[in-house]
């Protein structure tokens, strides 16, 4: 090594520093002969010029690009077009990555969104997909219930894909379900019964359209329909009573399967 090279060489320690990496890692692409420095010191410590600092950043780079370290030699000592070539193929599925990545932050934004506000619609928009006696302030006051359970996350996640027409179709479904148990109602269907059991399955199947709902939790959900003055109202304006046989016929068709209502706990 001549003295002008010696003037522009460096120590190990600060050319791992300048590249981030440690002095391990260099001594270990020494020893695979990626990057060798070109020559030691008196006192045996490796001496780096600016071209082995160079070839250094290159095989850098390809590790950065999920290069095996197996690969980079050839890479090193390719041709510019095969070195452009993996090159442009890399950053291809970097962009592709980066896209994928910038759709997932945006899915979680959303989740995050809908955990804190439960719909993510306008007011307007809520009043027109769940009715002019909808007020949004109930999703706020369920977080404020269920926020920290397992059930309030699943909901949120599914809520943060649902558009105004998917909720649409979710109202539409509840309306349709409530009206055929009013009319099982009026037609005098015994709880228990085979076609009640089907309607009750029913009406979890819709029930699970927030969160996964077990016939345990089913059971506590329909609870709340007879000690709660808004599920009361909604039920029994489709036909009076309805809030507390639609109750009935949960507890029934949960206890058909192997459920006892009286100790049904939320799993």
């Amino acid at each position: 090594m001549n003295s002008s090279s010696a003037d522009e060489a460096e120590l190990v320690g600060a050319v791992a520093r300048s590249l981030g990496v440690s002095v391990r890692t260099l001594h270990h692409w020494d020893t695979l002969g990626l990057a060798s420095p070109s020559g030691r010191t008196s006192g045996k410590y490796r001496v780096y010029l600016p071209a082995d600092v160079a070839r250094l950043r290159r095989v850098l780079l390809f590790r950065e690009l999920g290069i095996p370290l197996g690969e980079i030699p050839v890479l090193l000592n390719a041709g510019a077009v095969e070195r452009r070539e993996e090159l442009e193929r890399r950053r291809a599925e970097l962009i592709e990555k980066i896209c994928h990545l910038r759709k997932l932050a945006e899915d979680v934004d959303k989740i995050l969104a809908a955990d804190s506000s439960g719909v993510l619609l306008a007011e307007a928009e809520q009043l027109d997909v769940f009715g002019a006696g909808w007020d949004p302030s109930w999703s706020v006051a369920a977080r404020r219930r269920w926020g920290d359970s397992a059930q309030w996350a699943e909901y949120a996640e599914r809520s943060s894909k649902r558009k105004a027409d998917d909720w649409r179709g979710i109202v539409e479904s509840e309306q349709e379900i409530t009206a055929t148990l009013a009319q099982a109602m009026r037609d005098g269907t015994s709880p228990g019964s085979d076609v009640a059991n089907a309607l009750a399955e029913r009406h979890r199947t819709a029930m699970s359209e927030y969160f996964h709902c077990t016939h345990s939790m089913h059971v506590l959900v329909a609870r709340r329909y007879v000690t709660e003055p808004g599920f009361i109202e909604s039920y029994d304006r489709a036909e009076s009573g309805l809030a507390a046989w639609t109750k009935q016929i949960i507890d029934a068709n949960a206890l058909a399967k192997g459920i006892d209502p009286e100790t049904a706990v939320w799993e």
